[in-house]
């Protein structure tokens, strides 16, 4: 077998099977090992307990699978037309969802192309162990996708490409196969730029490419199912599904390329993103809008609480406080996080100027009902 060319030949049908690179490496991931030890330690995970709970098994893919020569590191690009940039953050009575999850999830789509490299790999060989992964396992994808050439990790701790920016996903097949390795051509192009860093709202990157995930708005409205902070709630703004904003200033995403899958394209439901519109919806009508989205998986309890702390920050509206009003009692979580927001809506209600008698008796009522159900 002439491994050589069944190196070039993957990458020949990866870029077939959709992906815009595939690298390969081996799976020393020693140097990174008090890395992960040390941020673990410092309780930088939050409450994603399986980080911790799987250990130096990060770095160390032959643990996830006994054998393992070789990961193939691939990447897919997901920046949608019509991404809106930051107009969305500007625009504060719509929400803001990260451009990752404008589409479809790419969990399975990526996984599935990655088992189909696969096969065609087991068609040019005796037998092949392998096993794909899209953010299905503990396993340290970015310094490997680093080690195989799909770029270097930014101050930001996410993947950059001179070509993609960070617009993309990343996913690993591992096999059994002692191919000749893929030897980084691009050096750390960050330099001496901060741009990640000072434009993060909650400053969660604490030191060069290290991120407190208890500081992430990302994490606060994705990973985590609590209470959020009252430290981090105004600076979550009208991010209720992830941020962007540490990619959004990179000057490697300014050039990046629009992507050609269409499942990573805007979905419908969110041609009009207006605060109310996204709130209204029942947990029937969130579950259905959001079939075959990422953003399906943190339920609609979650997806109430972010878009309330979002109408907490939005400059006043009389119909914000009577929406608000009616999620009350759903779920004691939930209710923390509408109370807040209701407060917060009275409070800009005081600000506006000329405000009629109407809109503070409509006010009063509420408090009074409020108080009632206390």
């Amino acid at each position: 077998m002439n491994l050589i060319e069944l190196a070039n030949n993957i990458k020949t049908w990866g870029k077939e099977l959709g992906f815009d690179q595939v690298g390969i490496t081996d799976v020393d991931l020693k140097v990174h090992e008090s890395y992960l030890q040390n941020w673990l330690d410092n309780g930088y995970h939050g409450e994603m307990d399986w980080m911790a709970r799987h250990g130096m098994m990060r770095a160390r893919p032959e643990e996830l699978l006994p054998g393992t020569l070789r990961v193939l590191s691939a990447r897919m690009d997901y920046l949608p037309p019509e991404a809106q940039f930051a107009s969305n953050l500007k625009d504060t009575h719509s929400g803001y969802i990260s451009r990752y999850a404008l589409g479809r999830d790419y969990h399975k789509l990526v996984r599935n192309q990655l088992k189909k490299l696969a096969q065609k790999i087991e068609q040019e060989v005796e037998a092949l162990g392998y096993r794909p992964f899209v953010d299905s396992a503990p396993i340290l994808e970015r310094p490997l996708a680093e080690k195989a050439g799909l770029g270097w990790v930014g101050k930001h701790s996410l993947l950059l490409n001179k070509e993609a920016g960070s617009w993309f996903f990343l996913g690993e097949l591992l096999i059994d196969l002692p191919l000749p390795i893929d030897v980084p051509k691009d050096e750390n192009e960050c330099g001496h730029c901060v741009a990640c860093i000072t434009s993060c709202p909650t400053q969660a990157i604490v030191d060069n490419k290290v991120v407190d995930s208890r500081r992430c708005i990302s994490y606060l409205t994705i990973e985590y199912d609590g209470i959020i902070p009252l430290e981090f709630r105004k600076a979550i703004g009208n991010r209720i599904y992830g941020c962007d904003d540490c990619q959004l200033v990179c000057p490697w995403n300014r050039e990046a390329e629009i992507t050609q899958h269409a499942d990573f394209h805007r979905r419908n439901e969110f041609d009009d993103a207006h605060l109310l519109k996204l709130f209204s919806w029942s947990e029937a009508e969130f579950l259905e809008r959001m079939q075959g989205s990422a953003i399906r998986r943190i339920g609609h309890t979650q997806w109430l609480r972010n878009i309330a702390v979002a109408i907490g920050n939005a400059p006043y509206r009389e119909d914000y406080i009577p929406a608000l009003t009616e999620r009350l009692g759903i779920d004691e979580g939930l209710d923390e996080h509408l109370l807040w927001a209701i407060a917060e809506q009275k409070a800009a209600l005081n600000n506006v100027p000329n405000v009629d008698r109407k809109k503070q008796r409509l006010i009063r009522i509420v408090e009074k009902g409020l108080s009632r159900d206390a």
